[in-house]
């Protein structure tokens, strides 16, 4: 572990002295400051995981941190887990382009958690152990569920690590002038060891400490640049409608509102999808009780209320300070496309108001919010993968925990090899924009399953593989022929299917074959299914055998 510690440090100085192959046009000068505090952050979090390492001694130490982590403390985790790339960079970038469409994005990510809060969070706790297929495969068949839940598991952990690996490839291109494809390959580098070694005792203290130093930079970034309208909000709002360069109302809807039906599917995706993310669902059980998990939605809950109302302000705080000065653009024309990428606003904006030295201090810790992430990510696509397929299906419970943690480092290491692909190929997507995109695949895919499975005594197996793979099926064909994909990537010249979002279609279709198909079930192994509903709902309601299940 020292050596391998001893050995990325290396690399990363080594590519620090390389700054600089793409071309003075599209990049700042190197800033001294931000280098040095982001080496002493990448150093910080690798003495964190040599500690994690020492700790991790099983599987549900791996998985959950051994369920030892508190309410207050897996809040400010789960805060760290959505207060992602898309928060800070996206949403403040897109408020910035967008104006009131951007807030409207904004809310979008925040009104899913009372559902997570009154219908999902202590069922989750008392009825799962490591994953959310625990819990659908509660009552169910665990060959097939688990093989359902572990894909769709993947397609979202696959969606959702492109928007940390692009948020963070622009991030380090900007902040080194490194090639972005070779940005990517440092973050997924350094993603493998803090999974490989600490497992889930390091993601989550990472995400704590990252939280908390995101909370006070963001707030501190906030006060300053009000400190330019004289703490007005009013005056704010003038001024940028005065200063921004589209030339149309900011404050009322535009052309991302303009269509009622990709409204109602982007808003969907946005309050549902959250509840079918399995890096979130994780963070259930790695509390000792349902009592905590609620408590973990609480505190999560005001902490993240208050950073999108930060977000808010950086974003048009930065119509007036970052979109009217010429030294963040290419070329110095504010017509012009900004240094960096469309995503890095936020990071301009610390600059013009905080100088080198607090431009430093937040991209230390955006990079450290992406890290994180994509380090939870990978957790729960490698249990995915060791916990859900290899030890329940292909071993059938038979694996001891050497072998379920050997594929799990295997795993890891795939996904990582995948994120960084997928992470080249979208680079030039708005990373909030992909977000919604995933969310809208989660809401199809795992939500209705998951949702039916804790309140539906009808559900059978044959209704939640139906359900859910049309889901995850309709979801994945519309987002590849919506006009973000099929046009902006792809390069064809009009999209197939014209909404951006798929979860108004694709989310009612899984749930309408779930009913349908579990209605329709009257086979003997349905009816046995339907049977053990009540126990299922005994425990979800009081805990009783979770604490056994846990320790199993």
């Amino acid at each position: 572990m020292r050596l391998l510690i001893s050995g990325l440090l290396g690399m990363m100085f080594s590519l620090s002295t390389m700054a600089a192959p793409i071309t003075a046009a599209e990049q700042q000068p190197l800033n001294l400051h931000a280098i040095a505090m982001f080496f002493l952050f990448v150093l910080g979090t690798l003495v964190i995981t040599w500690w994690a390492a020492r700790q991790t001694h099983s599987t549900a130490d791996f998985y959950t941190a051994g369920g030892g982590i508190s309410g207050f403390q897996n809040g400010l985790a789960i805060a760290g887990d959505y207060m992602s790339a898309a928060t800070l960079l996206g949403l403040s970038s897109m408020v910035f382009a967008k104006g009131y469409d951007g807030f409207v994005y904004t809310i979008g990510f925040f009104v899913g958690w009372p559902l997570i809060t009154f219908l999902m969070a202590e069922r989750l706790r008392n009825l799962g152990r490591f994953t959310f297929a625990d819990i659908v495969s509660y009552r169910l068949d665990q060959t097939k569920i688990r093989t359902f839940a572990a894909l769709g598991s993947l397609t979202v952990v696959c969606c959702y690590l492109i928007v940390q690996m692009v948020g963070a490839g622009q991030l380090i291109k900007l902040l080194f002038g490194l090639d972005y494809s070779i940005a990517v390959m440092v973050v997924g580098l350094l993603m493998l060891v803090y999974v490989l070694f600490g497992g889930m005792i390091a993601t989550t203290w990472v995400q704590i400490i990252k939280a908390v130093l995101l909370l006070a930079g963001g707030t501190t970034l906030a006060l300053m640049a009000l400190s330019r309208f004289d703490f007005s909000l009013e005056n704010l709002a003038v001024k940028a409608v005065e200063a921004h360069k589209i030339g149309w109302d900011i404050m009322g809807p535009g052309s991302m509102l303009d269509n009622p039906i990709n409204v109602a599917s982007m808003s969907l995706g946005l309050l549902f999808g959250i509840a079918g993310l399995p890096h979130i669902l994780m963070r259930f059980f790695t509390v000792p009780n349902a009592k905590e998990a609620r408590k973990s939605v609480f505190y999560a809950t005001g902490f993240i209320g208050f950073f999108f109302l930060v977000v808010m302000i950086l974003g048009f705080t930065s119509i007036v300070i970052v979109g009217t000065d010429p030294q963040f653009f290419v070329g110095g024309n504010t017509q012009g496309a900004l240094i960096g990428g469309g995503n890095m606003v936020a990071m301009h904006l610390a600059k013009a108001v905080g100088g080198n030295l607090f431009l430093g201090f937040l991209s230390a810790v955006a990079f450290a919010t992406i890290l994180a992430v994509v380090s939870g990510l990978a957790l729960a696509g490698a249990s995915a993968i060791s916990h859900d397929l290899y030890a329940k299906v292909i071993k059938k419970g038979q694996a001891t925990e050497q072998q379920e943690m050997r594929v799990t480092r295997v795993a890891t290491v795939g996904l990582g090899i995948v994120a960084i692909l997928l992470g080249i190929l979208f680079e030039k997507m708005n990373v909030a924009f992909l977000v919604g995109l995933t969310f809208g695949v989660a809401a199809s895919t795992n939500f209705p399953v998951l949702i039916m499975a804790m309140y539906w005594k009808d559900l059978t197996t044959r209704g939640a593989l139906w359900g859910g793979f049309a889901g995850l099926v309709s979801a994945l064909v519309l987002v590849v022929l919506s006009p973000a994909v099929w046009v902006t990537v792809l390069g064809h010249e009009k999209a197939i299917f014209p909404y951006d979002h798929p979860a108004l279609f694709s989310m009612p279709l899984a749930f309408a074959v779930i009913i349908l198909v579990s209605k329709l079930d009257r086979s003997r192994q349905a009816e046995l299914e339907r049977s053990a509903y009540d126990d299922q709902f005994v425990r979800a309601q009081t805990g009783l055998g979770a604490a056994a299940a846990v320790n199993h």
